[in-house]
């Protein structure tokens, strides 16, 4: 068919639009600020916009502020648990690609490489200043700290361990385990650290249950700080806050304490949404609410029955999957599926929802475009540009794909609206010991992949391979390419902690 010059007139025109309107922020002489507050093991369900909330019994007023003020994600994609998602955010890969796609636990090998690079290297390299305060848990050697990684400041808990360490003193006691008074214990325990650029860790003092319980208040006091000297100095910043918000034990302040009708859960689900509302607060005092991008994520979905032993006044200290199957530790619809809301005035636009598949690897590359960053290209880099969905310019994005690594496994894939999984994940157990999540049993099938429509069948109970046995074709194309780029950029040794090979 014949195309007019009219027509390619017009065709070139409706080009230059979108590439303006993608590119309008590029041009501006002021790189906006971004705030990235990670919310831990806080499943798609618990927060009022995503239909938990007053639903659930603890309202989060500010955060369905947030997603009215903004964009809501309704298919983001994590990985399967803290450190996993953690490495894919700061990185923009996989996280198998830095030999983290378990938990980090102390005293394993297992930590960020020193060449990896990183959010806060990014933002740094165009002239940010950058902090982060509370979890880490990308590994405590010198090469893995934050201060190593382009963060100019930490505070936070142990580098390579999480939330539920303040527990460590008393369990140990509590056993008998290690034959010394309570205050050695505490001494030689976890303690709160801090650092500066390029610099070592400073003990602080002691992470006992009491600092746990008040850990947030002060994580978001230095925030407030932060923010305010960088406003002074007139230097745009970076602040990623990685705060205790749902993870175990929930331990919430006094402030919070009986606030929600489900325990200590929902107490700390409402200290956490308080603690947006601060950050929030400051940004509009400060002057520069117009001009940062706030983003509020989870990390993975809830802890669930893996937490029972926890307590919580009676009641279960965990969180919702919403529609979805799964908790933290497997790879479910439920354990890598979770909330996102993203805010950025003049150019997200307000109370809209994106249905578009996005990754936490998506947003390194993101933000590199909106600041004028560089990525790394020695490597694979998994996480893709989402402008266009931030813009409201594409509902589908620029991803159909994502998938799941337990250890050195690929255990199962996204393509489009199907899931489809290479291992069978499956509870452990009986009774009072029955273990889903990171402690539930894998067991490899026999030679045929199970696949799901999530849309047609959120809660993953109808296996549908049979029916449309065409869709593990695209799914084994999704893993022949990550197998391909191995080829070519070699995966460090996976993490391993029951197999050790001698080494």
């Amino acid at each position: 068919m014949k195309v007019t010059a009219l027509e390619r007139f017009a065709s070139g025109l409706a080009l230059l639009a979108l590439m303006g309107s993608a590119t309008a922020f590029a041009q501006q002489s002021n790189k906006p600020n971004v705030v990235f507050i990670l919310a831990d093991n806080m499943g798609y369900g618990d927060l009022g916009s995503y239909g938990g909330g007053e639903l659930r019994g603890a309202p989060t007023p500010r955060l369905d502020a947030m997603a009215q003020e903004g964009l809501r994600l309704t298919q983001f994609l994590v990985e399967p648990a803290c450190t996993p998602s953690r490495a894919a955010l700061m990185t923009g890969q996989y996280s198998i690609r830095n030999g983290l796609s378990l938990i980090a636990i102390e005293g394993t090998p297992y930590t960020l490489p020193a060449r990896a690079f990183t959010m806060g290297e990014l933002f740094k390299g165009v002239g940010y200043a950058t902090a982060i305060f509370g979890k880490w848990h990308l590994g405590s050697a010198p090469q893995s700290l934050p201060t190593a990684h382009g963060f100019d400041e930490f505070y936070g808990i142990p580098p390579d361990i999480s939330w539920d360490a303040s527990t460590y003193a008393q369990t140990i006691a509590l056993t008998h385990s290690i034959n010394a008074p309570f205050d050695e214990l505490l001494k030689i325990g976890p303690q709160i650290v801090e650092a500066k650029d390029g610099g070592p860790l400073r003990v602080v003092k002691p992470f006992t249950e009491e600092v746990r319980t008040n850990i947030d208040d002060e994580l978001v006091e230095k925030s407030i700080d932060f923010m305010r000297r960088q406003k002074s100095a007139g230097k745009p910043f970076f602040l990623y806050l990685p705060f205790s918000m749902g993870h175990v034990p929930n331990l919430p302040s006094q402030q919070f304490r009986g606030k929600s009708r489900i325990g200590n859960f929902g107490d700390k689900m409402m200290e956490g949404d308080f603690h947006v509302g601060q950050i929030m607060d400051t940004l509009r005092a400060l002057g520069v609410e117009n001009d940062t991008i706030v983003v509020f994520a989870s990390d993975n979905g809830p802890f669930g029955e893996a937490a029972r032993e926890f307590g919580n006044q009676g009641t279960p200290d965990k969180g919702s999957s919403g529609p979805f199957r799964g908790e933290l530790g497997e790879v479910t619809e439920g354990s890598i599926r979770t909330a996102a809301i993203i805010r950025w005035p003049g150019h997200v636009k307000p109370n809209t929802t994106a249905y578009a598949m996005f990754s936490i690897m998506d947003f390194l590359p993101t933000f590199a475009r909106i600041v004028g960053g560089q990525m790394p290209t020695d490597r694979q880099i998994d996480g893709v540009d989402q402008i266009d969905v931030l813009l409201g310019n594409s509902a589908t994005g620029h991803r159909e794909s994502f998938l799941s690594f337990i250890g050195g496994e690929v255990v199962a894939a996204r393509w489009k609206q199907w899931r489809i999984y290479f291992t069978d994940i499956h509870p452990t157990g009986n009774g009072p010991q029955r273990q889903p999540g990171i402690f539930s049993a894998s067991a490899a099938m026999a030679g045929y992949p199970k696949v799901y429509n999530i849309e047609m069948d959120p809660h993953e109970d109808l296996v549908v391979a049979g029916l449309f046995g065409w869709v593990s074709g695209p799914a084994l194309k999704t893993v022949e390419e990550y197998l391909a780029s191995v080829k070519k950029y070699p995966n460090p040794p996976a993490p391993n902690i029951t197999q050790f090979g001698g080494r």
